[in-house]
């Protein structure tokens, strides 16, 4: 018979609770300053509600109204530069942190209103009215607060989507020798969600100080948490990763503090990442407000239940008991927090005109200017004041034949040497000799603290990598071995790495290179061949550059390596073995963004494409014997692309076509030709001719997989059909 041996998980998992004893024990300073934080957050989300219910907040509304006490004893004993971001529900954690960055000896509930304690309230406010005034300057609103000076990250409305950058944080503090440490706040719903389990994974593995904190408030909008999970004690997530974990009443402000203060211990001694359960209860329904009983899924008796634990209520009977303030100070306290949201709304808002008595509006001149709704969405290229710039026709200095993979390792290479705040990670990089394409030989050698393998989890890494740029002391290069896996990390590409500059108002940095390899012809299929170039150009806030020859991917890649934006460098596996000429000694020159490369010049066609395809144009040129112009575009995203240099030739042709590998329904070029159309319509001699692959993915077949891809002879025949169809010869 087989003996059954019980098993435990290899770190804690408590329970954590307090008395009247512990009340009684505890700082009189830290909980005044409690019930003041929590007064504070209390007024100005009853102001918010009031403020959506008449109208004048344009999105929704996410009160924290009942789990103020868990922000607040969670954040108060944390310094300014200790970290913190959240979910679409946090105006709570927000207020708390900037509250305590603003007065880090505390609030006492006694004393006048510090006036910066009026401008937080009132700022804070703007920003989710959407004004100019706010920490966003509007863009952010509700979901999307930020305010780096106090260690608010932002929050964010994608579920679960702010927790692999909170990770990226924590390696930057942990990198950089400190004992700050990032806590990031998310819901039950978020718990079941990949990208935050794939980070408590990450974040054990390299033993990173965050905290996972999460407020557990029985309901993912109106879906219980015991419908969706079989464990709903979800601080069982931790253990399973062998991460630390607490179970703690929300609602008691004191005890989720005390058990902040355990994990503080453990992540500050550098003992790697916690978790924090706190079971909580939000007042309101998931918007709005009106109580989650308005809507049925929820009782009144439970919602009376949970409010008699009220976190206001509770710590203000246990200061009164302990004779610290009495019902006048609570009564003053509260009197001056609703003083100062009043005060804030009377300064955003005014009386409507024509409008019946008492009737609000918005301020007209506090909205931001419509012409700023496209400003920030990428830097304005400060970051190359000083650049040199180089091109392989003028270079000055000897040249040598080298392998373009050679040289994308030794690129890298030499930025690292220069530059210690770039960082190379994702999966596989440290091994192989180089990773699977060898791109990234030697570099785990020389510097191994900053060359990181990865587990396999994009949206992860990827978001960690976003992180980590984020924060301003690092510069990630990011490897994903296909570009199909961005599906699978979308959101990070997407969502939070590409919108975080323009989202938090403009003035937030992101520099992160997301390196990648067109690898359609080598037979690995639907699920790995793909050209991601269509699908980012699509997407807000990346630049997308796709070097053709060795010299050129030195000089671009070293500009990606500088800017401020996220940059995804696209490769070809077709262009691994080929040599160019590049450098004896020079690794250090740049080519400048907006910048494309004349590669033959001719007056019957021009021709627009990139990577492998501009050889592969050139050949199908001199086999046909068309005078074809073909440019080399090198810069793909709309921001960055030379529309002189495209709109000089279609001048001079009056014919263009756009040549590409890759499928059609992801294709770069359907957007690269409307906008061509629109630019030069008056120089068309006829409508733009596009070179695709098929409708479908490339098959493992060596036959359907050559059908599905573009290659010299359909650049031929589309050549010589441009040139007939315009009446040449």
């Amino acid at each position: 018979m087989p003996v059954e041996h019980p098993l435990t998980a290899a770190v804690p998992w408590t329970e954590l609770t307090v008395s009247d004893a512990d009340w009684d024990a505890a700082d009189p300073r830290l909980l005044r300053s409690l019930l003041s934080q929590i007064q504070l957050v209390r007024s100005f989300e009853e102001t918010v509600l009031d403020l959506a219910a008449k109208g004048l907040v344009h999105g929704p509304a996410h009160s924290s109204i009942g789990q103020e006490g868990a922000a607040a004893g969670s954040i108060i004993g944390l310094e300014s530069a200790d970290l913190v971001n959240g979910s679409h529900r946090g105006h709570h954690q927000f207020l708390a942190k900037s509250l305590a960055h603003l007065v880090p000896e505390g609030i006492d509930p006694v004393a006048p209103l510090d006036d910066r304690v009026r401008v937080l309230m009132r700022r804070t406010l703007a920003e989710i009215l959407g004004l100019a005034q706010g920490f966003c300057n509007g863009r952010g609103g509700s979901m999307h607060l930020r305010w780096a000076e106090a260690g608010a990250l932002g929050t964010n409305a994608i579920v679960g989507g702010g927790v692999p950058p909170a990770a990226g944080a924590a390696w930057a503090h942990r990198h950089a020798g400190t004992e700050n440490v990032v806590v990031s706040y998310f819901g039950d719903g978020a718990v079941n969600i990949g990208s935050v389990l794939e980070t408590m994974n990450l974040a054990a593995a390299w033993k990173l100080p965050l905290c996972f904190f999460i407020e557990n408030n029985g309901y993912a909008v109106s879906t219980s948490v015991a419908e969706v999970t079989g464990e709903s004690r979800l601080s069982g997530r931790g253990p399973g990763f062998g991460i630390p974990s607490w179970r703690v009443d929300g609602m008691d402000p004191l005890a989720v503090h005390l058990a902040m203060t355990e994990a503080l211990a453990h992540m500050r001694a550098g003992n790697g990442p916690t978790v924090i359960e706190a079971e909580v209860y939000r007042f309101f329904h998931q918007n709005g407000p009106f109580p989650g009983s308005a809507f049925g899924y929820r009782g009144k008796e439970e919602e009376a239940a949970w409010r008699a634990r009220d976190p206001l209520a509770l710590i203000s009977h246990h200061l009164q008991r302990r004779e610290l303030v009495d019902q006048d100070d609570l009564d003053n306290l509260r009197a001056a927090a609703e003083q100062a949201m009043a005060s804030a709304v009377a300064e955003l808002t005014e009386e409507e005109p024509g409008g019946r008595e008492g009737k609000r509006r918005v301020r007209p001149d506090l909205w931001p200017r419509r012409d700023f709704v496209d400003v920030g969405i990428r830097s304005d290229l400060a970051e190359f004041a000083d650049s040199r710039y180089e091109e392989a026709d003028s270079f000055p200095h000897p040249m040598t034949e080298r392998r373009f993979v050679d040289v994308v390792a030794r690129v890298v290479e030499r930025r690292m040497e220069t530059d210690p705040s770039v960082v190379v990670l994702g999966e596989d990089v440290h091994r192989l000799k180089g990773g699977t394409n060898g791109a990234t030989r030697g570099l785990a050698e020389r510097f191994p603290d900053r060359v990181l393998g990865t587990p396999i989890s994009e949206n992860a890494f990827l978001g960690l990598a976003g992180g980590m740029a984020t924060d301003g002391r690092f510069r990630p290069v990011v490897e994903f071995m296909y570009p199909d896996f961005v599906w699978v990390a979308a959101d990070q590409a997407f969502n939070q790495v590409g919108k975080a500059r323009h989202m938090f108002g403009g003035g937030t940095d992101v520099p992160l290179v997301l390196r990648t390899k067109v690898a359609i012809g080598t037979g690995y299929g639907s699920q790995h061949s793909m050209d991601p170039a269509g699908i980012f150009a699509t997407n807000p806030g990346w630049r997308i550059v796709a070097p053709s020859t060795p010299f050129d991917y030195i000089g671009l890649m070293n500009t990606a390596l500088a800017s401020n934006d996220p940059v995804l460098v696209i490769e070809h596996s077709d262009l691994y073995p080929v040599s160019g000429l590049v450098p004896q000694d020079d690794f250090d020159y740049r080519i400048p963004i907006g910048s494309a490369a004349v590669r033959r010049t001719g007056s019957q066609v021009t021709v627009l494409t990139y990577l492998a395809m501009v050889a592969w144009s050139i050949e199908a040129v001199t086999a046909t014997g068309i005078d074809a112009e073909v440019i080399d575009l090198r810069w793909l995203d709309r921001a960055s692309i030379d529309w002189q240099t495209i709109e000089a030739s279609v001048r001079k042709t009056g014919n263009v076509m756009i040549v590409e590998q890759g499928s059609r329904g992801t294709s770069y070029g359907g957007w690269l030709a409307d906008e061509l159309h629109r630019r030069c319509f008056d120089w068309l001699d006829q409508p733009i001719r596009r070179v695709t692959g098929a409708e479908s993915a490339p098959s493992i077949s060596r036959v359907l997989e050559r059908a599905a891809h573009a290659g010299v002879e359909e650049i031929s025949a589309a050549l010589l059909a441009a040139v007939r169809d315009s009446g040449g010869h």
